[in-house]
């Protein structure tokens, strides 16, 4: 079976929202069996979404939608299936039940202009909706389906994990469904893992491998379409037992793992203890660190000590060291590593100090210049990188960093 996925909105099409709906959808829809081949935005205007469905059904067998439930004069979903399927908007009072409940619940006045969510096309199928008041609807359409959703992702994810996932798969028959597992390495060049893995990213389906990156991080996506979930993960298993006898250690996890995560599993499987004390990283990896479920077994103090004053009033970092070298040096990152590990009391320090940018460089110290310090009872370690990006990217991109160092040091 073929889908196609249609969002709704203006504010889609001017980039003021991310359209991470489409995302979710193809994502369900592919481990479904279901193949989609064309997505489209369209603004929130009658004629052009009725020609967008027609267009769509040419070449689909069903048709989902996002947005354009609401009670407002811009919501124009309901309006355009009506004319298209030639079916009148009648009120419906159930669903003008719910949305007076939804009203009486919040102990919010209820607002006349929802009675136009009410109406909905006569005689089809509506999907209750357990969190907001727009129903969503199917309309069977030439021997084609149409499935109507709510916009918001909190609306529309339970809506279609719940009921719309199950009535497509009532729907089809011998669908094979598409798994994947997808394989992180931290701080590495994806031209680096490139060399490493080429000949796998020249598969070919049902079987095959891709490679992102993001800054910090480089992800190895393998993707499989088979018969039933047991071959799928046989297939993904295989490819995956290949790429860590490559990569090894450089990998620090799959799927929804994180490197905070790796990071937090290691201390805890080791008995240590860690404290931070951070310069241009601003408490980032002290929040990364303790984003964690268990961190309190593990993480004992943090310090933000963004001023030369701070440093050392806080840390003990000498003065004379800072004039010297400069508060972005491996020389006062290994200084604040060990006053932060002294006055923490905990097994490992860990340091960060650098020019996040944009301003605050110099040819000698260009903005993304950055120092990482970690030091145990029997181990110090200084290094330096040199980040690009924006402000913002170079901050995580640093707490990447230091995140992989304790992972690879301890």
């Amino acid at each position: 079976m073929k889908a196609e996925i249609i969002s709704i909105g203006t504010e889609l099409l001017l980039g003021h929202i991310v359209n991470t709906n489409a995302a979710f959808l193809s994502q369900k829809l592919a481990e479904a069996g279901i193949d989609v081949y064309h997505q489209a935005t369209v603004g929130d205007n009658v004629e052009r979404l009725t020609r967008a469905i027609k267009e769509s059904l040419k070449r689909s067998d069903m048709v989902i939608m996002s947005g354009g439930l609401g009670p407002t004069i811009d919501d124009v979903t309901v309006e355009a299936i009506s004319k298209l399927t030639g079916r009148p908007l009648v009120l419906n009072k159930m669903v003008l039940n719910g949305i007076k409940d939804y009203f009486k619940f919040r102990k919010l006045r209820y607002v006349k202009a929802s009675l136009r969510q009410a109406y909905m096309p006569k005689g089809l199928k509506l999907i209750r909706n357990r969190v907001g008041t727009a129903p969503g609807l199917i309309a069977e359409y030439n021997g084609k389906e149409i499935i109507c959703l709510p916009g918001p992702p909190r609306e529309l994810e339970p809506m279609f994990t719940a009921d719309i996932i199950p009535y497509i798969k009532k729907r089809i028959k011998n669908a094979h469904p598409i798994r994947s597992r997808s394989i992180k390495i931290a701080c590495a060049a994806e031209s680096q893992i490139d060399a490493s893995v080429r000949d796998l990213l020249r598969l070919k389906p049902p079987t095959t491998v891709g490679i992102y990156a993001s800054p910090g991080m480089v992800q190895l996506k393998i993707m499989t379409k088979a018969k039933n979930d047991r071959l799928a993960k046989m297939a993904i298993n295989k490819i995956e037992r290949k790429i860590r006898s490559r990569l090894k250690e450089q990998i620090f996890g799959c799927d929804d793992q994180t490197l905070e995560g790796a990071t937090g599993m290691i201390l805890l499987k080791k008995k240590m203890t860690i404290a931070t004390a951070e310069s241009c990283t601003g408490g980032l990896i002290a929040n990364r660190l303790t984003n964690v479920r268990g961190s309190s077994g593990y993480y004992k103090m943090g310090a933000i000590t963004y001023s030369n004053a701070s440093k050392t009033a806080t840390l003990g970092v000498p003065e004379e060291m800072i004039d010297k070298y400069g508060a972005v040096s491996g020389q006062v990152a290994l200084e604040m590593a060990k006053g932060i590990r002294k006055l923490a009391g905990s097994d490992i320090g860990l340091s960060t100090t650098g020019i996040a940018g944009p301003l605050g460089g110099t040819k000698k110290k260009p903005v993304g210049l950055v120092f990482t310090a970690l030091v145990t009872g029997k181990r110090s370690l200084v290094r330096e990188f040199r980040f690009r990006g924006s402000r913002e990217e170079i901050k995580f991109q640093t707490s990447q960093a230091a995140l992989n160092i304790i992972r690879e040091n301890i």
